[in-house]
């Protein structure tokens, strides 16, 4: 049956997320019987906490739909968390809770209509979202060389060229895709420019327990907290990416008042509400119980430990690699080995990950997917899913940490033997690209 309808034509230059699109593809490989390095979905693969899941069961009679707001009991946990965590005081009336941090980004991209400022390079759903609202969106030029810092310069010759009186930069610290923090001195700067040149920040910090240690997590809110919208969840440093919990925290002022009203009036005529006994379980999550933050301690420094041990072995194949600082991500750049691959037939990012998913089984994503140039032959690789597939070696992972073993001893090819088969697939494609085999 044809139609004369005509579908909203703001879909006609986007595709699903790249992220989640990697993910299907290699689980269907994998249904296939195929081996696949997973570097390509960036999801903590650790279990379920054990006394979140108790709490999960405990309240699972709860069945009313909560305040669009988010359950109080929840909303005053998150403000004690953030103000503890932050160093920066918050209260409840601040907060709001969403299915997710990514509803919540989209909700106040909605409310604010701003023009959108994005470092090179993004998470991959910033820009989207910005054209779905019809919004403008800018990457900020950054370079291979300068590991991808974020220049104010830069910013600024994008922010004295929008006419849009409304200006949002999103910043994102641990970086999604580089691993890589923003310190407290650079912080500082950016607030004062942007409290002059007024200049609203999206401060996505949903990484922030997942830190090295390297570099202390700053929020920018500590500098500019009339300006600044942090937004957060329990995803990544409790590896419970599907129970879709995310929290925002607004400026303490009249402007941050109006724009709760707004995100409230959202969020009701859109999710009603977060699930209701995923929201009371959260509130151990947030609680600052001794045991929680050890397990958060744990798995944050497990992440640090295998992120390192990948980025020192690509490093010394001569790839480059920005800092392993937080998160579990690495942004790589083969621009070293452009010759080779133009006589694989590739010459763009798309086209490399693309080339190491067919002929390497490495899945990663292209560096074109979060805002780099596309004939930069730079690729995102998550360090989180190897020999983590499945929850017995996500234990296995944990256990061993635990019993106390040495970092060299840990990441042995005997505990870790598909980081170590994914490495010498890089190494076998080095190798290729340069005449050594």
């Amino acid at each position: 049956m044809t139609t004369n309808i005509e579908l909203n034509s703001v879909f006609n230059g986007l595709k699903p997320s790249s992220t989640l699109y990697i993910n299907e593809t290699v689980n269907k490989l994998w249904q296939q019987g195929e081996q696949v390095f997973h570097m390509g979905f960036g999801e903590s693969r650790f279990n379920v906490e054990d006394h979140l899941q108790q709490d999960l069961g405990t309240h699972a009679d709860k069945k009313s739909y909560l305040p669009a707001r988010g359950l109080p009991e929840l909303t005053e946990a998150v403000a004690r968390y953030y103000s503890d965590k932050l160093e920066h005081e918050f209260s409840a009336s601040q907060v709001i809770i969403g299915p997710g941090s990514k509803s919540l980004i989209y909700g106040l991209q909605m409310i604010l209509a701003a023009d959108v400022f994005l470092p090179t390079p993004s998470w991959v759903s910033y820009g989207p979202q910005a054209t779905l609202l019809g919004n403008q969106h800018f990457y900020i030029p950054s370079t291979v060389a300068s590991n991808y810092q974020l220049d104010i310069a830069q910013l600024d010759k994008l922010v004295q060229a929008s006419t849009n009186p409304n200006k949002l930069l999103v910043i994102n610290s641990p970086n999604n895709p580089t691993g890589q923090m923003l310190n407290t001195d650079f912080l500082q700067q950016l607030a004062d420019y942007c409290r002059a040149n007024n200049v609203l920040v999206l401060s996505d910090e949903i990484y922030f327990q997942v830190s090295s240690g390297a570099v202390d997590h700053v929020s920018i809110a500590k500098f500019y907290p009339e300006g600044t919208f942090v937004l957060g969840g329990l995803s990544k440093h409790f590896s419970i990416g599907g129970w879709r919990v995310g929290v925002a925290l607004l400026p303490d002022s009249e402007f941050g008042e109006e724009l709760m009203t707004k995100m409230v009036t959202f969020a009701s005529e859109t999710w009603s509400g977060v699930s209701a006994p995923i929201q009371y379980a959260a509130i151990r999550a947030y609680s600052l119980e001794p045991e929680i933050e050890k397990y958060v301690a744990d798995c944050r420094a497990i992440h640090g430990i295998r992120s390192r041990y990948i980025r020192e072995a690509l490093v010394d194949l001569g790839i480059h690699c920005t800092r392993a600082e937080g998160a579990f991500y690495i942004t790589v750049n083969f621009d070293g080995f452009a010759e080779g691959l133009k006589t694989k037939g590739v010459s763009s990012s798309p086209e490399l990950a693309a080339y190491l998913l067919d002929q390497y089984r490495i899945a990663s994503l292209p560096g074109a997917d979060f805002g780099i140039p596309a004939q930069t032959l730079s690729l995102r690789l998550s360090t989180s899913y190897l020999d983590m597939e499945n929850s017995d070696d996500s234990q296995r992972i944990f256990d061993l940490y635990k019993s106390g073993v040495s970092s060299k001893e840990f990441m042995s090819s005997d505990h870790h033997p598909v980081i170590h088969q994914a490495l010498e697939a890089f190494t076998d494609c080095v190798n290729s690209l340069t005449n050594k085999v």
